[in-house]
């Protein structure tokens, strides 16, 4: 009788090994290759699909995993020397650190980016551990549906584009059956995030949503309240000092040419047809409805995920916002100036969440733009002030006080002020094991990264921006029927309006 002998993908091969690799201390070495590094059959093959600022910081991560192999890069930005960062210098030295070569790009026009850029580091990291010194084994494509179609190893994509493109590329490399990781947010209109969560659960692909592991002194925060530290849970606050930078108050009026090896055209994707801009493009994109999403999707889901998991959050029953405005003087006249294509300099935004079994309604207050809440009297008593970004958690009997991820958390219940005791800290470590989100695609399961736990606050996020579009109109969410109940004229901001051929449909 012959026996049954079943066939693994080689997917399945990598996620079976990398389980089974977890329980020895020692490893053959002849699973390894150069210089200790795990042999090309069990690496987990990448492709970088945005290759700005942040996709190319990221980069070296990647690269320096001996378990993960980057074999394709994509951007519709060939090469240039334009990007915008937070320091003139920081990004290519930083490159040029992990590249070991510290004149890599030294004296370049400006910040580099591009997936020839891209390409290039990827090759020479690799070239590293070849004998000849050299390395061609990384392809490049404008396109990320050529990418996906011909890329036939291909187990995982990593989304590092503008904010507009996240929803179009994770469903597309979704459906391809490819593991798949994006930057926040999940997608800037409602009707995307309904499409990538309907994706997810179709597929069932396992999925990482990246800015989902930050933040983990949440859980010490959230076992200090239901240890009943302070009470019933009422509120909580939380702000940044972003946006860092410009969130234009006009549209551009000037056509400056398309760059060369610039294809604008699928920058847009999505979107409807504009006139290019570098006002849109690279890191001030975040500051425009139609390609970010402002500073709270940039930063509140680094800090908010783990709240909304914790406090089981649903998405919020309404939200309303107080945005900045600005004036201008025509004809003699001031005048406020009418907006509903960027972002405000400044606003805040509350959040109100149904009760749940365990906790009675609660509200969640944003802050950006240098606003923060008002000075809790146990500061001004002892003469002191909040800090410039943070978190307080708020219930009827006292409050917990944070750095924005909810580090450094004091409790505040009477005029002094403590720390975690050490039991609830053991309690809350229990939660903390993150797992990475290339060891989640290794393992092939699922983990606090999967796109699913990111819906709620994914619509929040994204009610907060229709909200400020519309002045801070009080927007009463109901979710289940997909509909804003009581400002009619708002539902025309949950779907995008696409361009021919790049609709997204739930």
């Amino acid at each position: 009788m012959k026996s049954k002998v079943t066939k693994l993908s080689r997917r399945q091969f990598i996620s079976t090994t990398a389980i089974s690799m977890s329980a020895f201390s020692i490893i053959s070495p002849g699973v390894l290759g150069l210089n200790g590094r795990v042999s090309p059959n069990n690496k987990l093959t990448f492709a970088l699909i945005g290759c700005g600022t942040q996709g190319l910081r990221e980069l070296g991560g990647m690269l320096s995993r001996s378990d993960v192999q980057v074999i394709a890069v994509c951007d519709p930005n060939l090469e240039s020397y334009d990007y915008v960062d937070w320091s003139r210098d920081g990004l290519r030295a930083e490159i040029a650190n992990y590249l070991k070569q510290p004149d890599w790009k030294k004296g370049a026009p400006g910040i580099p980016g591009g997936r020839k850029i891209g390409q290039e580091i990827v090759e020479l990291y690799y070239s590293q551990d070849k004998a000849s010194g050299s390395f061609k084994g990384c392809n490049s494509y404008e396109d990320f549906r050529e990418l996906l179609e011909k890329e036939k190893d291909l187990d995982a994509v990593k989304i590092m584009t503008p904010d507009h493109l996240h929803a179009t590329i994770a469903i597309a490399a979704m459906n391809k059956g490819k593991f798949t990781a994006t930057h926040k947010p999940l997608a800037n209109y409602l009707n995307e995030t309904r499409a990538v969560i309907k994706t997810a659960k179709t597929t069932k692909v396992v999925t990482y949503f990246l800015p989902a592991a930050a933040g983990e002194q949440v859980h010490v925060a959230a076992e200090w309240i239901r240890s009943g530290a302070i009470g019933k849970l009422q509120s909580i606050h939380n702000w940044t000092n972003r946006p860092v930078w410009p969130q234009y108050t006009k549209k551009p009026e000037d056509t400056p040419p398309i760059p060369a090896g610039f294809n604008w055209d699928l920058w847009l994707g999505p979107c409807l047809p504009i006139a290019y801009h570098p006002n849109y493009t690279h890191a001030v994109f975040r500051g425009w409805y139609e390609f970010g999403g402002g500073a709270i999707a940039d930063m509140g889901h680094y800090s908010l995920c783990r709240v909304f998991r914790e406090f089981k959050l649903e998405p919020p029953i309404w939200v309303e916002s107080t945005p900045s405005h600005v004036c201008e003087v025509v004809g003699f006249v001031s005048r406020k100036i009418h907006n509903d294509f960027s972002f405000p300099i400044a606003s805040t935004v509350r959040f109100r969440f149904a009760a749940s079994n365990d906790r009675p309604e609660i509200d969640i207050f944003w802050y950006d733009g240098g606003m923060r809440p008002a000075t809790p009297d146990v500061l001004l008593n002892a003469n002191k002030e909040l800090p410039p970004e943070g978190i307080m958690y708020i219930g009827d009997r006292g409050m917990i006080l944070g750095g924005f991820l909810s580090e450094n958390l004091i409790l505040f219940s009477g005029d002094k002020g403590e720390k975690p005791p050490q039991q609830i800290v053991a309690k809350a470590q229990e939660k903390m094991r993150s797992i990475n989100w290339i060891d989640a695609f290794r393992q092939g399961k699922a983990s606090e990264g999967d796109f699913l736990l990111a819906e709620s606050i994914t619509e929040a996020f994204n009610l907060a921006a229709i909200s400020l579009r519309l002045g801070g109109k009080r927007l009463v969410w109901d979710s289940k029927n997909f509909k804003i109940t009581n400002v009619d004229d708002a539902n025309k901001y949950l779907t995008r309006k696409y361009r021919s051929g790049w609709e997204i449909k739930v």
